[in-house]
């Protein structure tokens, strides 16, 4: 039998699983669409149980299409901050998986702001008060569930974690942890003063460990994998991104382009921004931590999804064909604040808007917009990191469903001035989990899946840049109205 490594990425939208034998072959995936609900306007939710399913589901794809390997180790990434709480005695989830785009906690973030917690919370945490962290979606759970239950909590690769290993472990990975907003960064571990003002109380909450540790061993029956399967890494998916783009050198950074996006800078020691951005744990292993700067965009390619929708196309792709029509956007600008505005900005309020409309704006103009917003916000991303960092990028490296995208890519490079490089494969989240658990384990996975495939030069002229960013941060002070 051929020995490989399992990597599950349990995203927003979809949840994969790849077997990767260790000279870098993929031998087979599995993914599975996930559904996503919107009780209220502004909410975002997932059924617990529902990611166990396509967790599972993934899983038994991936090893129907290649029975004949031994799975030496399991590596674990997933769509971070979004939170859950559940019985500890039978496992059932109690209410639902709030997501990161939920924004039902805003009110009480407010509200912390007003008192004046906000500079400590970000000092202590790296992370500014927002909804988008787990702390406040964990208080509203524990505020509207059962409290005669025996809590857990936790982010999705702790649940997944609990029913993996049928119950036995209850733990997190630093980089998972990072993004909650009850880690102390300097120390690494959850914090009193956090967990005070948040009111969550500390015994409900995973051992946070390092990200190439050995998690666990499974429990036999989940995803149709034997009993006693090392679980050897867990990561956030843009962690686990970083990780596989291998970038260890400054003046390159790794840029998400998910359902949302993420653009992350490592920076080493720990690092504090001027310009909007958050301080995270890229990872910890081998008893040294990492740190980055990162930004997060909550709505980027689910935009195109959006816009397609309003167009009346069937889907991203149609929208991506329609704007390849076009030239340019004929000073049509969309800001998809769909959800508000994330970094740089951080504007809760916004709301999405299309702009610069005229008699000869046609459909394709539109649909160019769409696209062209969602670079525009990584440009500012990569403006902020720039400023913090006194330096110039030289590249970007893109993954994620979206990077598949040439005329997106093109985009990208031209508005940012940047060079853009895509690696052969766009998978990078699980293929950094992968990497990580290969790491812990002592298995030595080949890095030829993460060569550069493209690279996307900037052929923009100058003062043309300098007018479409102009007008897009124009565009953005609208939407913040």
């Amino acid at each position: 039998m051929r020995p490989a490594i399992l990597a599950l990425d349990s995203g927003t939208t979809n949840t994969k699983a790849m077997l990767i034998a260790l000279d870098g072959e993929i031998l087979s995936s599995g993914s599975v669409a996930n559904a996503v609900s919107h009780p209220q306007p502004g909410w975002a939710e997932q059924s617990g149980e529902g990611i166990l399913a396509s967790a599972d589901a993934a899983i038994r794809h991936a090893i129907a299409r290649a029975p004949d390997v031994d799975i030496r180790a399991i590596g674990i990434s997933n769509q971070r901050e979004s939170a859950l709480v559940w019985d500890a005695q039978t496992g059932a989830a109690l209410g639902p998986c709030i997501l990161w785009q939920c924004r039902r906690t805003a009110p009480f973030c407010a509200a912390l702001r007003d008192a004046g917690h906000g500079e400590r919370v970000e000092q202590l945490s790296g992370l500014g008060l927002d909804p988008l962290f787990s702390a406040s979606k964990w208080r509203w759970l524990i505020d509207h569930v059962d409290g005669g239950a025996d809590l857990r909590g936790g982010t999705v690769d702790s649940w997944l974690l609990w029913h993996m290993t049928g119950g036995a472990v209850h733990a997190t990975d630093a980089s998972n942890a990072s993004r909650t907003q009850l880690l102390d960064l300097d120390d690494g571990d959850w914090d009193e003063e956090l967990l005070g003002l948040f009111g969550v109380p500390r015994a409900i909450l995973p051992r946070v460990m390092a990200s190439d540790a050995l998690f666990g061993h499974t429990a036999g029956g989940f995803g149709g994998l034997p009993e006693g399967v090392a679980i050897h890494a867990m990561m956030g998916d843009s962690h686990a991104a970083l990780f596989g783009h291998a970038i260890a050198a400054r003046g390159r950074v790794k840029v998400t382009l998910g359902t949302g996006s993420s653009l992350t800078c490592p920076t080493g020691a720990r690092a504090r921004s001027a310009h909007g951005l958050s301080g995270t744990i890229a990872w910890r292993r081998g008893g040294e931590t990492v740190y980055a700067l990162e930004g997060n965009i909550t709505v980027s390619g689910h935009s195109a999804a959006f816009g397609a929708q309003l167009l009346g196309l069937g889907g991203a792709q149609e929208l991506a064909d329609l704007a390849a029509t076009v030239r340019d956007s004929d000073g049509v600008y969309v800001v998809p604040a769909l959800a508000g505005l994330g970094a740089p900005h951080w504007q809760e309020d916004a709301r999405g808007i299309i702009c610069g409309l005229s008699l000869g704006s046609r459909p394709a103009h539109v649909a160019y917009a769409v696209l062209e917003g969602i670079a525009h916000q990584i440009c500012d991303l990569v403006a902020a990191i720039e400023a913090d960092l006194g330096e110039d990028l030289q590249a970007i490296c893109v993954d994620g469903t979206a990077a598949r995208n040439d005329h997106l890519l093109q985009m990208l490079a031209d508005l940012s001035g940047r060079a853009v490089e895509r690696p052969s494969q766009t998978d990078l989240s699980a293929l950094g989990a992968a990497m990580m658990a290969a790491a812990g384990a002592g298995l030595p996975l080949s890095d030829t899946l993460i060569a550069k495939e493209h690279h996307f030069a900037p052929a923009m002229a100058g003062d043309a840049r300098v007018a479409s960013r102009e007008g897009w941060r124009k565009a953005v002070a609208r939407a913040c109205l």
